[in-house]
């Protein structure tokens, strides 16, 4: 299987860019790898967290995972969102400017967080975004979950014609248990003109130019930066409720991305 490296977890020697997240605990994330999106504009999804880079949201935990953890936090914090004082912290990492790449395999291993209203994300942005703009740079979403789903996670693609409710994508759904349960590797292998999604080595989803909208343009034949962030509440999953338990955290073991799919 072309995917056989996404059920060893040791296995990384042909990747060509990776962070494995070794480092003592309480250390920052590598700058020198990521960049950090902070605010609380809402992010063009009404999300209700404030992203920041401090340690209470994001650090090394010294067993060589990273971090992101989401924190209730008092409208009187001094954090300010868009809806007036923010209610929650989390962290938003991205490696824009600092890696993209066209095509290949990009897989990372995490265990999500659970919960109403948790959105957790690992997904992909064209590097032209700032020129051209969301969605004509197109969006590849290697996975996100949302609370209400625990044993849920979706793949989708976003271009031109087929952004945001109208995105196009499919699930993968657990025989049992939540993905909050334990680790899982969420992958996408790109070509030109396919990408398939994979969990745990095993291809659930498969698109190519043809499963579009009639009309609509493949805008996935460009160089990708990758994101990883732990959103609360927004259009999507809707707000925390009463049953949502602070903090909750995303814990990343490695990412890697590899030249072949």
């Amino acid at each position: 299987m072309a995917l056989a490296a996404c059920t060893n977890p040791s296995a990384s020697p042909s990747a060509v860019w990776n962070d494995e997240f070794d480092g003592p605990a309480g250390k920052s994330f590598d700058r020198a790898k990521w960049v950090a999106d902070t605010g609380g504009q809402g992010f063009g999804n009404q999300e209700r967290q404030f992203y920041t880079t401090r340690a209470e949201n994001v650090a090394l935990d010294g067993d060589g995972h990273l971090v992101i953890t989401a924190r209730a936090e008092l409208p009187s914090s001094g954090y300010q969102c868009w809806y007036g004082g923010c209610r929650y912290t989390s962290t938003r990492l991205k490696t824009k400017g600092l890696f993209e790449q066209a095509y290949g395999r990009f897989e990372a291993r995490i265990r999500i967080p659970r919960g109403q209203g948790i959105w957790p994300a690992f997904w992909m942005l064209g590097g032209d975004i700032d020129q051209i703009g969301w969605p004509k740079s197109g969006e590849i979403d290697i996975m996100e979950n949302i609370g209400r789903e625990p044993a849920i996670a979706h793949g989708t693609l976003h271009g031109p014609g087929y952004s945001g409710s109208e995105g196009i994508g499919s699930a993968d759904t657990l025989s049992s248990g939540a993905y909050a349960d334990d680790f899982h590797v969420f992958a996408v292998a790109w070509r030109p003109d396919e990408i398939r999604w994979f969990v745990d080595g095993r291809q659930y989803h498969r698109m190519t130019p043809a499963d579009l909208p009639p009309g609509t343009k493949w805008v996935f034949d460009h160089p990708f930066f990758l994101l990883v962030n732990l959103a609360v509440g927004g259009a999507w999953p809707g707000d925390p409720d009463a049953s949502t338990v602070f903090p909750q955290q995303l814990v990343v073991d490695y990412v890697r991305v590899y030249r072949n799919p």
